[in-house]
C-alpha cells in the first residue's frame, strides 16, 4: 500500500463518526489535498471542549465561522465574540469568487451560500442589543477580576458581598457596589461589621471606589444592573436553525479583561442553571471564547479555580466551550488538559520565545506517522490547520493536516444599511434597550443612614430637653449667687462713704475729690 493509501485508510478510519458531525475539511499530505480523506468532528463529542489556536492571519477567525455555521445548521445555538465587528456578515450569503472556487475543486464539495439567523449584542449598548448582568451574578471573584484588585481588596470585595447576603440586600448596579463601600468603610456602617466581619481601611476603599468610577467613565456602567440578561435567549432556535448570538466588542477592544471575564461569568450562570444531561447526540449550546489568553493574564488562583471548575464540569450540562488563542500556551495546563478537540492553524518561529512556545505545542500533540509536527506547523498555510479531536468512544484521532472548507457566509462585516436593519428588528434590542430599577442595596442603606440619623437627632434632642429640665429643678437657681449678694454689699458701702465725705466737706467748706473720680461739693 502507497503512502498516501495509507495516509487516506488512516484518516477515514479516524474520522468517520456513525452519528452527525461538522465537516472540517480534508487531509493534507505532503502539499496534496486528498478530498477523499474527509476530516470530521462528531457533534456528540463537541461538548468535550476544544482549543483552535494560531499565529494572527492564518485564519482562526474564518474557523470559528465555518463552526458556527454548521453547528447552527445542526440547530445547536452558538455564542461567539466578534472582536472585530466583521462575524456580522454570518446573516448574508457569501458568494463565489476564484479562491473560493479552487478551495471547493480541492475539496470536492459544492460551495452552497447561506446565511443564517443572528442576534447581535453589545456591553456598551451602542452596537447591538444591551447584554447585562447584575453586580450579584459576576460575584466577589470575577468583579475583582474585572477592577483588577489585589487580593487584599479582593478579599474586602468578598466581605462586601457576604454582607449584602447576610442582610438581604440585592446588589443590583454600580450605585448598590459604591454605596455599600462608602457604608462599611466609615461611621455607623465601619462599627456595625467590626466584630463579625472586620474593618475595611479608608485606602482600600478608595481604591475600589475610584476603579469602579473608571469603569463608569469608560461608559460600560450600563453592563450592570437590570434587565439582566436571560441565559435562555442563547438557546433560541429559528426555523430549526440555532441562533448564532454575537457579543460585539468593537467599541471596546480595549477593555479585553472586561468582556473576558464577562463571558465567564455567563458560562458560570449556565454552569449554575443548567440541568445536568449526560452525554447528548447533540450540545445544548457552544460557547467560542476568543482572544481567550486574556482571560488568563495576571489571574488569581482563585478566578482560575472558577474557570478550571466550570471547564470540567460544565459539560454534563450539554454545553461545549472553544477557547480561540495565539499559542496552546496561553492556556493554563490544568485547562488545556480538557480541550480534547484541537485546530492548529500556523505558528511562527521568529524568536526564541515562538520557539519555545512551538516546541511545547508539539509535545502536546499524539505522535504521526505521517508528519513532523513542529515542521508541518511551521508549513501551513492560511486557511490550514493541524488538527486533532475524539472520536465516539473519547480516543484522541490521527493528527491530520487539514484543508479547512471556506465559510458560506460572507466573510465580512454587514454593510452599515443591514447592520442597522438587523439590530432595529431584533426582538433582543426592544427586550433588553430599557434599564430597570428595583429597590436594591442602594435604596436600603439610604433609608437605613436617614433612620439612623434620625434616631440620632431624637436622641440629641432628648439630652438637650432633660438637661433643661434639670437645670430648671436645681434649688436656688433663681436666687442671685453668694458673690453677687457680696459684690453688691461692697459697691453699696463704698458709695455711701463716698457720700459720708462729701457731706462733711460741705460742713468745713473743703472740696472732696471721691475715689471713684466724681467731685462732691459746690
Amino acid at each position: 500500500m502507497s503512502e498516501s493509501a495509507k495516509f487516506i485508510e488512516q484518516i477515514k478510519s479516524s474520522y468517520s463518526p456513525t452519528g452527525s458531525y461538522i465537516y472540517l475539511g480534508a487531509g493534507i499530505l505532503d502539499g496534496q489535498v486528498y478530498s477523499e480523506a474527509e476530516v470530521n468532528l462528531s457533534l456528540k463529542m463537541m461538548n468535550r471542549h476544544g482549543l483552535i489556536a494560531g499565529a494572527t492571519g492564518t485564519g482562526k477567525t474564518r474557523t470559528l465561522q465555518l463552526l458556527a455555521e454548521q453547528l447552527s445548521d445542526a440547530g445547536v445555538p452558538v455564542f461567539m465574540l466578534d472582536v472585530k465587528g466583521d462575524l456580522s456578515g454570518l446573516n448574508k450569503p457569501g458568494s463565489v469568487n476564484p479562491k473560493i472556487e479552487e478551495r471547493a475543486r480541492q475539496l470536492n464539495k459544492p460551495f452552497a451560500p447561506s446565511g443564517f439567523p443572528l442576534e447581535i449584542y453589545s456591553l456598551s449598548g451602542k452596537t447591538g442589543a444591551q447584554m447585562r448582568a447584575t453586580v450579584l451574578e459576576f460575584g466577589p471573584t470575577l468583579l475583582s477580576k474585572i477592577l483588577d484588585l489585589n487580593d487584599t481588596q479582593a478579599g474586602v470585595m468578598a466581605v462586601i458581598f457576604k454582607y449584602a447576603d447576610d442582610n438581604k440586600m440585592p446588589i443590583i448596579d454600580l450605585n448598590d457596589l459604591k454605596k455599600l463601600v462608602s457604608y462599611l468603610s466609615e461611621g455607623a456602617g465601619a462599627a456595625e461589621i467590626k466584630s463579625d466581619y472586620g474593618s475595611i481601611s479608608s485606602s482600600t476603599s478608595g481604591t475600589i471606589l475610584r476603579k469602579i468610577v473608571a469603569i463608569e467613565q469608560q461608559g460600560l456602567g450600563g453592563m450592570f444592573g437590570e434587565k439582566s440578561f436571560d441565559i435562555a435567549d442563547l438557546l433560541e432556535r429559528v426555523d430549526g436553525k440555532g441562533i448564532i448570538s454575537l457579543l460585539n466588542i468593537a467599541d471596546v477592544q480595549n477593555q479585553p479583561v472586561l468582556y473576558s471575564t464577562f463571558l465567564l461569568s455567563l458560562l458560570a450562570e449556565l454552569f449554575n442553571t443548567m440541568p445536568e444531561v449526560g452525554d447528548l447526540d447533540k450540545p445544548k449550546l457552544v460557547f467560542f471564547i476568543d482572544e481567550a489568553h486574556l482571560l488568563f493574564k495576571n489571574s488569581s488562583k482563585a478566578f482560575l479555580e472558577q474557570i478550571e471548575t466550570i471547564i470540567r464540569l460544565i459539560r454534563s450540562k450539554g454545553i461545549g466551550v472553544f477557547f480561540c488563542t495565539q499559542s496552546p500556551t496561553d492556556v493554563p495546563e490544568s485547562v488545556l488538559g480538557q480541550l480534547g478537540n484541537r485546530v492548529q492553524h500556523a505558528l511562527r518561529a521568529f524568536t526564541p520565545n515562538d520557539a519555545d512556545a512551538l516546541k511545547k505545542t508539539v509535545n502536546t500533540y499524539p505522535k504521526s506517522d505521517f508528519y513532523e509536527i513542529d515542521k508541518i506547523l511551521t508549513a501551513l498555510g492560511t486557511g490550514q490547520a493541524l488538527i486533532t479531536v475524539l472520536n465516539e468512544k473519547g480516543i484522541p484521532t490521527e493528527v491530520s493536516a487539514t484543508m479547512l472548507t471556506p465559510p458560506r457566509s460572507v466573510m465580512a462585516p454587514l454593510s452599515s444599511a443591514d447592520f442597522e436593519q438587523l439590530i432595529n428588528g431584533s426582538q433582543m434590542y426592544a427586550k433588553y434597550k430599557n434599564t430597570l430599577d428595583p429597590e436594591s442595596a442602594y435604596e436600603m442603606l439610604t433609608k437605613k443612614i436617614n433612620d439612623q440619623t434620625a434616631a440620632a437627632e431624637q436622641i440629641k434632642q432628648e439630652k438637650e430637653l432633660q438637661k433643661q429640665e434639670t437645670s430648671k429643678n436645681k434649688p436656688g437657681t433663681n436666687e442671685k449667687s453668694l458673690v453677687e449678694q457680696v459684690m453688691g454689699a461692697t459697691i453699696t458701702r463704698q458709695i455711701g462713704k463716698e457720700i459720708v465725705r462729701g457731706i462733711f466737706g460741705m460742713l468745713t467748706g473743703k472740696k472732696t475729690k471721691s475715689k471713684t473720680g466724681g467731685l462732691f461739693g459746690f
